[in-house]
């Protein structure tokens, strides 16, 4: 008798495979906060433009990759409106509000404000409807990290805060909790798609809405009168390396280890961009700095380990 068909698995992807997407993960997502800077402060690039047609395209060539491989690009009314309200947090939320605080942030510390995101999604999921409710553990967390803010920003305090010139770390604060308002809206909404297919969706959604709000606070002269090859180099490098190869990496490592692995890069990007900064003179690493990173990622490591639900994405790349 013939031996009954065994469906054949896949073989599991080999060690210097999984090495190769997270450093790819590592590298893409923890220098893109040089390139946003680089682009806001010495190219002078209008915010929502220059976010709005990345994601455009970036949206788009994630949906036609989809296409290709034979997924179905087909959305329902109520998806769609799903899609809609998760970008609008996302992307007109976070992604331009970061965009925004470069023009002033540096680079490093855009990374390291950036990071307190679990901090943010552990103190709104409280207030969500079924929401988890943090441990003592997760408040320490909190205190621990919002602690680490003070201390990373110690310099700006010392010297007093101008709300009108210093807005820039309060637009990244403000990124950082549209970001975490955005994922738990969408662990909330659940919405029944491939990861990359809802992607694209929503960079295209959220890079249509920057778009329009550039064009109608006339960015436009602004862009055509700056435009550079530098800025068009960090414009490719945020769209090619941040906004495609970075995010695939996430994506397929997610369906190959622990998500817990995959969060690892929530610790490992704000060092990268720290390093990245102070190789090229474009962050200073004051007094301050180093240990304002470590108790922000001490608060962020306390929270998370409190099982605070917050979506896959728990820090946003820029």
């Amino acid at each position: 008798m013939d031996a009954p068909n065994e469906v054949d698995t896949p073989p599991p992807p080999s060690t210097w495979v999984i090495g190769l997407a997270f450093g790819l993960l590592f590298l893409t997502w923890g220098t893109t906060y040089y390139a946003t800077g680089y682009a806001m402060k010495e190219g002078g690039m209008p915010p929502a433009l220059f976010g709005g047609i990345r994601l455009i395209l970036a949206g788009t060539i994630l949906l036609g990759y989809q296409a290709a491989c034979g997924r179905s690009l087909r959305l329902s009314l109520l998806e769609a409106g799903q899609l809609l309200l998760i970008a609008l947090c996302l992307f007109l939320g976070a992604n331009l509000l970061i965009t925004i605080g470069q023009k002033t942030v540096e680079s490093g510390v855009a990374a390291i404000l950036i990071a307190t995101t679990p901090l943010f999604m552990g103190l709104f999921a409280m207030l969500w409807p079924k929401g988890e409710r943090l441990s003592w553990i997760g408040w320490i967390g909190l205190l621990i990290g919002f602690a680490g803010i003070v201390l990373t920003l110690a310099p700006k305090i010392a010297d007093g805060i101008d709300l009108v010139k210093d807005l820039g770390p309060l637009l990244v604060l403000g990124s950082a909790a549209a970001w975490a308002i955005g994922s738990l809206f969408s662990r909330q909404m659940g919405v029944k798609l491939p990861h990359l297919t809802s992607a694209g969706f929503q960079m295209l959604f959220g890079g249509l809405c920057q778009f329009t709000v550039g064009t109608c606070i006339g960015e436009w002269p602004v862009l055509i009168e700056k435009l550079s090859w530098g800025a068009v180099a960090a414009f490719l490098y945020l769209l090619v390396a941040g906004s495609l190869i970075g995010f695939v990496a996430f994506n397929w490592l997610l369906g190959h280890v622990s998500a817990a692995k995959v969060g690892t890069y929530a610790y490992i990007n704000p060092i990268i961009a720290v390093f990245i900064g102070w190789i090229t003179n474009e962050t200073e690493v004051h007094a301050w700095l180093i240990p304002g990173i470590a108790v922000i990622l001490g608060g962020v490591y306390l929270v998370r380990r409190d099982h605070v639900p917050g979506g896959e994405i728990e820090v946003e790349p820029d």
